[in-house]
């Protein structure tokens, strides 16, 4: 028998717990992206943490900046930046306000809207691969920094809205480093994901840049 999909939207209190709390709990929970092309729903599958202050590897890391200031604001917030410049990721604030943390939606199953989220990845060979990865994940769900401070607790009719869905057991959930993170920030085992999971990203360990000469 299958279990009926829970749509209660998740509270302010989920997200205002520690990070390494809220990271693994988010496993299974689903992800609503509302937009005029239609819906699309997603299953969290692959996250990681990030500790703010306390965490090399965190965009906070170094204290507040006019890009990184939602991270210290309420918790349940959306913050997306601007990678490489190509590509945006969508991480979920959490923690208490002041204390920035936030956890980083690396991959997850479109269960709605796949057929909206394939005009968005053409180079995806399957529905598998359409979020496979944070930001093929922000690009089918057609997220960017104008979405940036989105409340994902303010209901259905927000943009982005995190749902209860079915959460993974603890005793289901993997964990190992996070991909691409290097120096002291590389130790942390704070990556976590739905093992077996074909949409889950390959782990890919940090390479140094080389500098140019």
């Amino acid at each position: 028998m299958i279990e009926a999909l829970d749509r209660t939207p998740l509270t302010r209190d989920f997200f205002e717990r520690p990070v390494l709390d809220v990271a693994p709990d988010l496993l299974g929970r689903v992800l609503v992206r509302t937009s005029p092309d239609g819906p699309i729903e997603l299953r969290l599958t692959e996250v990681e943490a990030y500790a703010g202050e306390a965490d090399p590897g965190s965009h906070a890391y170094r204290g507040p900046t006019a890009r990184n200031s939602v991270m210290f604001g309420p918790p349940g917030h959306a913050y997306v930046y601007f990678t490489y410049g190509m590509w945006h990721c969508l991480n979920v604030v959490c923690g208490p306000e002041g204390k920035a943390s936030g956890v980083l939606l690396r991959a997850g199953e479109i269960t709605t809207g796949a057929e909206i989220a394939r005009k968005r990845r053409l180079s995806a060979r399957n529905d598998r691969e359409l979020a496979k990865g944070p930001a093929r994940l922000a690009t089918a769900l057609d997220v960017d920094r104008s979405l940036n401070g989105t409340d994902l607790c303010a209901g259905q009719d927000a943009p982005l809205t995190l749902l209860t869905g079915t959460p993974v057991r603890s005793d289901q959930v993997s964990n190992g480093p996070r991909t691409g993170v290097g120096g002291d920030g590389a130790v942390h085992p704070w990556r976590f994901w739905t093992p077996n999971d074909p949409t889950v990203s390959p782990y890919r360990a940090h390479t140094p840049r080389r500098r140019r000469t």
